[in-house]
Order: C-alpha cells, then structure tokens, then sequence
C-alpha cells in the first residue's frame, strides 16, 4: 500500500495513494483522472492490454470497466488475480450485474454513471479496505455482490438462483466467524463512515 503514514490505523482517512483508471471510453478516463488527481496519484489506460502493460506492485486500486473490445474487463480482473497483486479492483461500468458475478474476485461493483464526490469517497473506501484482515475484506466483497444482486433480481428469482444462495451462505460463514471482530471494527468512527452503506447487511442481521 501506497499510503500516507495517517491510515485508518489511527483513525484518520487515507490521503494519498496510486490508482489506475481503466475504460476504452477517453472522455471517461479523463474525467475521472480530473476528479481524482488532486488527491491521488492516478494513472490511465484506454485498454485492458493497456491495462496489464500499466500495471505494477505500487499500484493501490484498480477502476475498471467491464465491457472493452480486444481484453475485457473481466479478463483483466482475471489477471490481476492470478498474478498476486495486492491491489484492491472495483468495477466501474455500464453492465448491470448478473449471477456471472458471484465468481468474480472483484471488492466491489458500481454501475455508472458516478459522480465525482461519490468516486472519490468510493476510492477512499477501498484504501481504507486494503488495512483490514482477509476475512473482513471478504465479507465486503460478498457484500458489495449481494447488494449489487440484490438490487436487480426479485426475492423469488434469487430464492431459485444456486449461486446465489452458495454467495449467501458463504457470507453468513464469514459474518458468524467475524461477527466479534465486525462489532469492534464498527465501534471505530472511520469504519463506520466508510463502511455504513456496504455494512448495513452486517449491521442489520
């Protein structure tokens, strides 16, 4: 992590950090470039294989569009993983999501369009994701899925899904195993500011 030495460690928001903008569109990339740039160091591509030319172990997040010509979002998300790098990727795109999601090793999943005080609070969100441990970054992972499936599908399309209902399980897993370090996490004002929309499954069981 690229961070300022003032982390969520001690209770203060994550002021600097480097993430790389991806999305075949050029306008879009420049303007979230623009509305980022002030606080973070912030490089771009036009391509997924731009994307993997462009990557790099100082990199702290990844927004990512899904649908590009040539390596699609999604193949980049792919390798991202299978390389190890410790990055935390969001998608950013036009694609509604679908239960092809539930296998997807992204953090979280945002529709567009976005406005810029809502990218820049979403990055700040990630920063601050990437300092807890493996069990708590998945579960909001698995809960940015849910409330992004949840959002589209009905209750009864959902009832009836497999993957899905192997999503939920896995999150009720991971909440029972977790649920003293989740209380104490929630207890802290930085994590409930950042966290409060994609928690309040947590918060609400």
């Amino acid at each position: 992590m690229v961070l300022d030495e003032r982390t969520s460690r001690t209770g203060a928001v994550p002021e600097s950090g480097t993430v790389l903008v991806v999305d075949d569109e050029p306008h879009l990339v420049g303007m979230y470039a623009a509305m980022l740039e002030d606080i973070y160091t912030v490089r771009t591509a036009t391509s997924g294989e731009e994307a993997l030319r462009r990557l790099s172990e100082d990199i702290d997040v990844i927004l990512l569009d899904r649908r590009m010509p040539g390596l699609s979002g999604d193949e980049v998300l792919e390798t991202v993983r299978e390389e190890g790098y410790d990055c935390r990727v969001a998608m950013v795109t036009s694609v509604d999501p679908g239960m092809d999601i539930t296998e997807m090793e992204f953090d979280a999943y945002v529709v567009k369009p976005i406005r810029q005080q809502d990218l820049r609070d979403f990055v700040e969100t990630l920063l601050l994701r990437a300092e807890y441990g493996r069990d708590t970054r998945e579960l909001l992972s698995i809960t940015s899925k849910l409330v992004a499936l949840e959002s589209r599908f009905d209750e009864e399309q959902l009832a009836d899904d497999e993957d899905y209902q192997r999503l939920r399980e896995r999150w009720e897993r991971l909440d029972a195993r977790n649920r003293e370090q989740i209380g104490e996490l929630l207890e802290r004002n930085e994590f409930c500011r950042v966290f409060r929309d994609v928690l309040r499954e947590v918060v609400d069981s």
